[in-house]
């Protein structure tokens, strides 16, 4: 399901022309001429205004690519390299830590961004002064309110992306015709935290929940994605973030009174039985591929819908699974890959489903004739994204570029997880399920009737846990760097998940060395492609000495590539070597793409503000310290 074009047609001749380029923080002209009033005192139009704001979510500059792909990246799940010089103003830059403020990528996205809030400020202004909220139909009254609702959340989460990517932005909850300057200057992101999470407490009390908006699908906000996002927001707020004033990664005292709010918004969701988990995890993404819609838990609860042209998404083109000039896809995905030791996150017997949705540890190639699809086992620092895949839409190889793939932004398994981890801080098992049972259903559904791990009950110890489940739960579908800002864990992860890489590199049996039995190639032959389930693409690999269970976790004495098995696949070499006990690798010491090698603790936690941001206000906003 996506959303008809013609609903955008009356926004894109009233609102686009009010917004402009973004120019002065946002350059508007007046809404006088356009008879904004009037528009608000109509259902339909209504409904066309806050359509418009949905739209500021999707695109190429928002969840379409840049928003989804490329600034999550830069923790200890994907990343995203070149072979090309370093250069700040690219797409990986962003993930690499090493952007800078000319690069137009960011300032595209947070001009999206800003018009995204600008949009819901004209409609949470004119909403509730239409006549028709204060006196028309009952059913007039309930629509508009809903209306309202979803304009409010939206701008919270446009709020909440500027604030977790470049910290105490400019913030304003009116029109910019309104406004009484044009310019904008800093604003504590506390104070805007405390405003969004209030507008989320409103909205609850404005839109019903989901089956009451069947027409809603997953695709507009319902009460349980407010719920969600408040939730999010929330620990997002009672965690750690990059301050202004000290330069250092803090959290303030107060803390857990956003745990609280977590902790109740995720009760009521699992309470109200609204949502649940999908039974089969690869059906959930499957999902977001507009050909089968297979989620009657609902376990999506809010996703951005990608709809053609501006608004589609590069979803399974620059990320996902890697198709080589294939007869059916032609060529897609392969951009951002898994760090070589993420494999080795999951359980050693494969028996964690998640691990075949989320890698796709081989691509997809067309056989010597062209006239098939064959797959081959990817090398340990090429396994892409399994979570997006052209082969999954309708779309042929005929067809490149953008392929309709939603993006998701928030899953029943998330408000499980949130739920878990805030009981834990706050210590409170008095609610419906006991911290350690939610985690539990997420782990049951992930390893069917397999046993699942054991999970220390102590506050430390279960934290660790979350911490870990996160990650095997949410790989590629950028939450993971946020997860360990909120934590102050960012620094300590990326310098633990060097170690594991150089560890992975050394290949040679040495006291706690996790990966001393990892061979250095593995031998593989071509095998035909069928676009099967997840697990059966991956049991059907063809290597030498039996499955990738097995065959990556034990060295091989075979030296060159037998007939049978003729491709010679790096896998522990993909990291690097050891010579005299001195390692090289491009991987982790490339000057120009070495893995997160221009990262700075307790400075690159944030973006920088773009340059052209900062002159369109004429010194009111202050450069992130760490981009002077």
């Amino acid at each position: 399901m996506k959303y008809n074009k013609y609903k955008i047609f009356f926004l894109v001749s009233i609102v686009s022309l009010s917004l402009g380029s973004c120019k002065k923080f946002l350059d508007y002209s007046s809404p006088s001429k356009l008879d904004l009033k009037e528009v608000f005192e109509d259902v339909y139009n209504t409904n066309s205004q806050v359509i418009g704001i949905y739209t500021e979510l999707a695109g190429t500059s928002g969840y379409g690519n840049q928003l989804s792909i490329f600034f999550p990246l830069g923790s200890d799940e994907f990343n995203v390299k070149s072979s090309a010089a370093f250069d700040g103003g690219a797409s990986y830059a962003i993930s690499g830590f090493g952007a800078t403020k000319d690069n137009l990528l960011i300032y595209n996205a947070m001009v999206q961004l800003y018009n995204g809030i600008e949009r819901a400020n004209i409609a949470c202004k004119y909403i509730p002064a239409s006549n028709l909220y204060k006196t028309g139909t009952a059913a007039q009254k309930q629509q508009l309110a809903m209306y309202y609702g979803e304009a409010l959340t939206l701008r919270a989460q446009f709020y909440y992306e500027l604030i977790r990517n470049w910290g105490d932005v400019p913030a304003s909850f009116i029109p910019a015709a309104d406004r009484t300057s044009n310019f904008s200057s800093n604003v504590d992101r506390d104070s805007t935290y405390t405003h969004i999470l209030n507008d989320l407490l409103l909205a609850e009390d404005l839109i019903p929940w989901r089956d009451a908006l069947p027409a809603y699908g997953d695709f507009r906000i319902t009460k349980g994605a407010v719920k969600g996002l408040r939730a999010r927001i929330a620990l997002a707020r009672g965690g750690y973030s990059l301050r202004t004033s000290s330069r250092m990664m803090e959290r303030k005292p107060d803390y857990l009174t956003y745990y609280r709010i977590a902790f109740n918004e995720c009760q009521d969701i699992i309470k109200s039985g609204k949502h649940g988990l999908n039974p089969v995890y690869e059906d959930v993404f499957k999902s977001l591929h507009g050909t089968t819609r297979n989620d009657n838990a609902y376990e999506l609860m809010f996703e951005v819908a990608m709809f053609g042209q501006v608004n589609d998404s590069y979803l399974g083109a620059s990320n996902g699974l890697n198709f080589s000039n294939t007869p059916s896809w032609g060529s897609a995905g392969g951009g951002p890959t898994a760090i070589p030791t993420y494999f080795y996150e999951f359980d050693t017997l494969g028996l964690d489903a998640r691990r075949e949705v989320t890698l796709a540890y081989f691509k997809v190639q067309a056989d010597p004739t062209k006239s098939f699809n064959q797959k081959l086992l990817a090398s340990s620092s090429t396994i892409s994204c399994g979570k997006f895949r052209k082969s999954w839409t309708s779309f042929s190889a005929s067809l490149t570029g953008t392929y309709g793939v939603n993006w998701p932004i928030l899953r029943y398994a998330d408000v499980l997880l949130m739920y878990a981890e805030a009981a834990n801080e706050l210590q409170d098992f008095s609610g419906t399920n006991a911290p350690l049972d939610a985690l539990q259903q997420v782990q049951h559904r992930a390893y069917g009737s397999n046993p699942i791990p054991v999970t220390p009950t102590d506050h430390d110890g279960f934290f660790s846990a979350i911490v870990k489940e996160r990650l095997l739960e949410f790989g590629g579908e950028g939450i993971r760097k946020y997860d360990l800002i909120r934590w102050n864990l960012l620094a300590t992860k990326l310098t633990e998940t060097r170690n594991k890489i150089a560890q992975f590199a050394y290949g040679a049996p040495a006291a706690g060395n996790p990966y001393a039995n990892v061979p250095q190639y593995i031998y593989a032959a071509a095998t035909t492609f069928n676009n099967g389930t997840c697990a059966a693409e991956s049991s059907s690999l063809s290597l030498l000495g039996g499955s990738i269970n097995y065959v990556c976790f034990n060295q091989s004495t075979v030296t060159s590539a037998p007939a049978a098995y003729p491709s010679r696949i790096s896998w522990r070499k993909d990291a690097g070597t050891y010579a005299n006990g001195v390692l090289t690798s491009a991987y982790l010491n490339d000057p120009n793409n070495g893995y997160v090698i221009r990262f700075v603790p307790n400075a690159k936690e944030l973006l920088p503000y773009p340059t052209n941001f900062l002159n369109e206000n004429r010194g009111g906003v202050v450069q992130n310290f760490g981009y002077q």
